[in-house]
């Protein structure tokens, strides 16, 4: 294992002079610090973090938890923070929640045991009765991301869902469709909650009334489609329940934007490869990786300002699924 005192022998200067180039703690004359640094480079010298953490008061690295297999919008979350992380000078830490209360404890401990400045989390639907509370009490820096809560005492930023979603339905209804119904993704969580909320509002601004049969709670199409009055427009609520959706319409050979009316939350990068092209919401992700990063910096470094919940509303991509 190459050591600093492998680095200050190859470069010719002391111990303390490499130190002081790595943790940037006292000004080093240029051509010195240009020694250094090509002996780092030369022997691939990383230095020990952890124990830097302890001189420096902060390991300059932030936890990310997040389930990696929900969601394929997920990965263009992870790279934005990502980006925004390393343009402070931060390394991000990645850690798989599975979506579940039991692994997402253990992925949060993980990172806690890493020493990393801050947490930013993507809360499963247990998350309130176990991981929450745990940091809280603790007091770790903490921002959640995507899915949030009602609570007002901690940093969360996250899509605008219910008014985003009642768009949709709105827009259903004055091409002339009566039976509207949607298609919803894991239940329990906060975006799915608040997608059905906004469905049932823009059913209400539409004038037209609830019907329970109209949701379908477990991503399938079918059984929306197999009512005694069917529904002749759907709001996908996610991703995966688009591309759900989409399998079971084709299978049942019906025509988009003509036998069947679709509009879905979240953009997906063949939208406008499929025939006819997908009318969606765009989530502002960039924006939301970005101002997740800028709020637990924040929050790092000022922890006792007021806790912020910033919503980001998603652009409307108008095409012709929807019928139009």
């Amino acid at each position: 294992m190459v050591t600093m005192r492998d680095v200050a022998a190859l470069a010719g200067v002391s111990i303390t002079t490499v130190s002081h180039v790595i943790n940037e703690t006292r000004p080093v004359a240029l051509d010195t610090r240009d020694r250094v640094q090509k002996a780092i480079d030369e022997t691939g010298y990383t230095g020990d973090a952890i124990a830097r953490s302890l001189v420096m008061g902060g390991t300059k690295s932030l936890g990310l938890a997040v389930s990696l297999v929900s969601h394929p919008y997920f990965a263009e979350l992870i790279a934005a923070i990502e980006n925004e992380a390393t343009r402070n000078g931060y390394t991000l830490v990645l850690m798989d929640t599975r979506d579940t209360p039991e692994s997402e404890q253990a992925a949060v401990r993980k990172l806690r045991s890493r020493r990393v400045d801050g947490l930013l989390l993507t809360p499963s639907a247990g998350a309130g009765s176990l991981v929450l509370p745990e940091l809280k009490r603790l007091g770790i820096p903490t921002v959640l991301v995507d899915r949030l809560t009602v609570a007002k005492d901690i940093d969360q930023v996250g899509p605008e869902n219910v008014q985003a979603t009642s768009s949709l339905v709105r827009h259903l209804a004055e091409l002339g469709h009566r039976r509207i119904g949607i298609v919803c993704g894991k239940a329990g969580v906060a975006t799915t909650e608040e997608r059905i909320l906004g469905y049932r509002l823009g059913l209400g601004r539409a004038g037209l009334q609830w019907d329970e049969n109209l949701v379908s709670s477990n991503g399938w199409l079918a059984p929306l489609l197999d009512l005694a009055e069917p529904a002749t427009a759907v709001v996908a609520a996610d991703h995966l329940v688009t591309v759900g959706l989409l399998h079971e319409a084709r299978a049942r050979g019906l025509r988009l934007g003509q036998d069947l009316a679709v509009a879905a939350y979240d953009e997906v990068e063949w939208a406008t490869l499929i025939d006819p092209p997908l009318t969606t919401l765009a989530q502002p992700v960039e924006e939301i990786g970005r101002t997740a990063v800028r709020l637990l910096l924040s929050r790092i470094a000022d922890p006792e300002r007021p806790p912020e919940t910033i919503r980001l509303a998603p652009s409307l991509m108008h095409r012709n699924s929807c019928g139009c």
